[in-house]
């Protein structure tokens, strides 16, 4: 019988896959359509230390093989988020989630992990250092091996729970960004978030996008996520979650070959709702297809 578990930083989860943050909401509608124990985690929409109303409309585009977000971290802040969504969800979901929290400065970052501290719900915090840092001129923290150094030591030293980084792509050398999260203490990583990208209109000449650039996700970006994770798994000994166009169990034993212990799924839920429910699904036979007994003794295998 074919094992699907693996282990993530303590925790066992009963296979690798994970809605991926921002694709998810808090649950709630999923639940309404199947059993969300079936999942292996859930990794929860990304939250500030205040409220956001997010970026103006439009914010989603269509485009070949995927799709164009610029939503800015819409979120009822993490005060809400910890004595409302997370009671609600624990209804109809029984397992540790995994809480992305994002922030414009290192002191926010760990205002919001330490707010996360007692509550036992949170398995692991997704740190989101694709943010801009504000004390740095807007840069972004995941760029720079320095600012994602703050962020996540920021972080570290708020709380006892794991932390990953959510590393970007949108860099020269990211085992540079793996080595420096790892210096300051992560105990995983998340990768990869989304590529930036842009549309035009042909007709108004102007970008489809209000905020004008926004984040690329879906199929298109699964050789990019893949080559990341790889490169990550070379350069650190940490556990990784890979993420970036995953959309069917061969996507997830591609991730796991790569280095990942276990796999977000993104942009497929919004084009079906069921999407992760059937992966999880056809797992077992994908691995009898391949000949493969457990994913956990796959990792990394393609190094």
């Amino acid at each position: 019988m074919a094992d699907t578990a693996v282990k993530l930083a303590g925790l066992e989860l009963a296979n690798p896959v994970i809605p991926a943050s921002g694709t998810f909401g808090y649950g709630q509608e999923f639940a309404e359509l199947y059993d969300l124990n079936v999942l292996g985690s859930i990794a929860l929409k990304g939250t500030t230390l205040a409220p956001r109303a997010g970026n103006p409309q439009p914010r989603i585009a269509d485009c070949p093989a995927g799709m164009l977000n610029s939503v800015g971290l819409q979120n009822p802040g993490i005060d809400r988020v910890l004595s409302e969504e997370l009671p609600k969800l624990a209804k109809f979901y029984g397992k540790p989630v995994i809480l992305n929290i994002a922030g414009f400065s290192p002191e926010e970052f760990a205002r919001c992990c330490a707010k996360c501290e007692g509550t036992e719900q949170i398995g692991i915090i997704e740190l989101n250092i694709s943010c801009p840092n504000v004390h740095r001129g807007g840069k972004n923290f995941g760029v720079s091996p320095d600012t994602a150094y703050e962020a996540m030591k920021a972080a570290r030293a708020a709380t006892a729970k794991p932390l990953f980084p959510k590393l970007t792509p949108n860099v020269t050398d990211i085992g540079e960004i793996a080595c420096a999260c790892a210096e300051a203490g992560a105990d995983g990583l998340c990768l990869i978030n989304t590529v930036l990208g842009m549309r035009i209109d042909l007709d108004t000449r102007h970008t489809v996008l209000a905020n004008a650039v926004g984040g690329l996700s879906g199929p298109a970006i699964l050789p990019v996520a893949l080559r990341c994770v790889y490169q990550a798994y070379e350069a650190v000994k940490l556990p990784i979650i890979g993420a970036g166009g995953v959309s069917c169990a061969g996507d997830v034993i591609e991730m796991l070959l790569a280095g990942a212990s276990a796999v977000e799924v993104g942009a497929a839920n919004l084009q079906n709702p069921f999407a992760c429910r059937d992966i999880i699904a056809a797992l077992p036979g994908e691995m009898e297809k391949h000949g493969m007994e457990s994913l956990s003794e796959i990792i990394g295998k393609a190094h």
